[in-house]
């Protein structure tokens, strides 16, 4: 062969290596877009599922809570399956229960076939999410291109909830709730067919499997989430809640006591060895509780309190959407110009100045701008800090353990949104007093008062990225 014609094929593989990769990434980003925005898609259309299908006013919040338990509760274990089963194929086995689930759910005819597909739908979310940031890692290899495709995904992450009640109130109030599920179906489809083509197989692990390890966090995980579920029901007193929380605690210590002593762990505690690692982890719980106040929490006041309809309500959080989506562009100079830890410090204060704007909302608050201009602000800093957050949370990981810290980002993102709907669910009930809910027109001081508590989240984010920052400089000195 001349030179000429390899010039010209090493010229070809660079063309189809750029975008090979490009497929990859919308791939990868099809999936946790479908399955991120469906823990919020119903949100704006509970009302017409009670109507529709029967549900009474105890049954519906299980609508959420069942995808949220089956998802929190299976994260860890999906992640490990993923390691020694292989990405791709774990991969492709949770799309498609999820795009079977999801057309379950959009022709379900009562109430428990939908809790039914969406306890299915939360179970393959659990296997699938986990490996899609490994492979993402995989796939992108080189510092700076996996920065940028961490970048995209996490914009994705944190948009997925407002992108959720977007897509959820346009087509509650112009066609039916059922296409907010139904819209799954041909994404997952295509998601499927390239797959194969495109997404790296990893090998088959031939460790061990930690069954108690798996074991004990998976009921723990479920324990945990089931309480906090019941808490926001229920209250903190309520004897379920406490026998939740209490055996999820157990099992939780006895996952931790297995994992010590296992010689191949579903999650290696050695990831938690890294202050960086750990921070991202703990700030990510904080940070995504507080933003769960904004999509729950704010489309009630928006109709209850403003009068919005589900569509005005839904388009309402495109300013957040899109800034969500801007700070893709932006984090990179940004970085450059400051430096990672600092730019999170920066960030989360931003954030926390939005939600405390956010907090000042009454009864005549006009949407602009006392409601624009503050998610603005909002979706800006929470926009950089998910984004810092994740690649943080995946930082100086060993390839073998990249499931495993992937299942950790997600787990602690699912987390945060468990355990702060729930505590602010409890404090929107003794703002609002007991006759009121948040499906229920109530005075707006209740709102205001769960914004306010969500600001006290970012609070003690600020002091996580601060930890970040002042571990990262004494590694920079010790470096030097």
């Amino acid at each position: 062969m001349s030179t000429s014609e390899l010039a010209a094929d090493r010229q070809v593989a660079t063309d189809r290596t750029g975008w090979y990769r490009f497929v990859v990434l919308a791939v990868i980003m099809g999936c946790q877009l479908m399955m991120v925005l469906d823990t919020s898609i119903v949100t704006t259309a509970l009302p017409h599922l009670e109507r529709d299908l029967g549900f009474t006013a105890t049954s519906l919040s299980w609508v959420q809570n069942s995808y949220a338990l089956a998802f929190g509760g299976l994260l860890l274990l999906g992640a490990r399956a993923g390691d020694l089963l292989g990405r791709r194929r774990v991969f492709m086995a949770g799309v498609a229960v999820f795009t079977l689930a999801s057309l379950l759910a959009g022709l379900a005819p009562n109430p428990t076939i939908m809790i039914t597909a969406r306890v299915l739908q939360g179970l393959a979310a659990a296997f699938a999410i986990p490996t899609t940031l490994a492979l993402l890692v995989q796939t992108f290899p080189k510092p700076e291109e996996r920065s940028r495709a961490i970048s995209i995904y996490s914009a994705v992450i944190g948009a997925g909830g407002s992108v959720g009640i977007i897509i959820g109130g346009i087509f509650t109030d112009l066609l039916s709730w059922r296409w907010g599920l139904l819209i799954n179906v041909p994404i997952g489809i295509i998601v499927l067919l390239l797959a194969p083509k495109f997404l790296p197989e990893t090998t088959r692990s031939r460790g061990s499997f930690d069954v108690p390890g798996a074991l004990t966090i998976t009921i723990g995980m479920s324990a945990l989430v089931y309480g906090l579920v019941n808490a926001s029901e229920a209250g903190w007193e309520s004897p379920i809640t406490i026998v939740s929380l209490s055996a999820a605690a157990l099992f939780i210590i006895a996952f931790i006591v297995i994992e010590r002593r296992a010689s191949q762990p579903i999650t290696p505690l050695r990831l938690f060895r890294d202050v960086t690692r750990t921070g991202a982890y703990i700030a990510r719980i904080l940070i995504v509780g507080a933003m769960f106040s904004t999509f729950y929490f704010l489309s009630q006041y928006l109709q209850n309190v403003l009068g919005f309809s589900a569509f005005l309500a839904g388009i309402s959080y495109i300013p957040l959407t899109l800034m969500f989506f801007a700070t893709v562009y932006v984090i990179r100079p940004l970085s450059k110009l400051i430096g990672k830890p600092a730019l999170l410090l920066v960030s989360l204060v931003v954030a926390l100045l939005g939600m405390l704007w956010l907090s000042t909302i009454g009864p005549e608050t006009p949407y602009f701008p006392g409601v624009v201009l503050p998610l603005i602000v909002l979706g800006t800093g929470q926009g950089i800090a998910i984004i810092l957050l994740t690649e943080f949370g995946m930082s100086n990981v060993a390839p073998e353990d990249n499931g495993a810290a992937s299942g950790l980002v997600n787990t602690a993102h699912q987390l945060g949104g468990s355990i702060g709907l729930a505590v602010l669910t409890v404090i929107f009930g003794a703002a609002a007093g007991s006759s009121a809910t948040p499906h229920s027109p109530a005075d707006a001081h209740a709102y205001s008062a769960v914004f306010g508590a969500s600001v006290w989240f970012y609070a003690i984010a600020v002091v996580a990225a601060a930890i970040i920052l002042v571990a990262s400089r004494r590694t920079t000195v010790r470096v030097r």
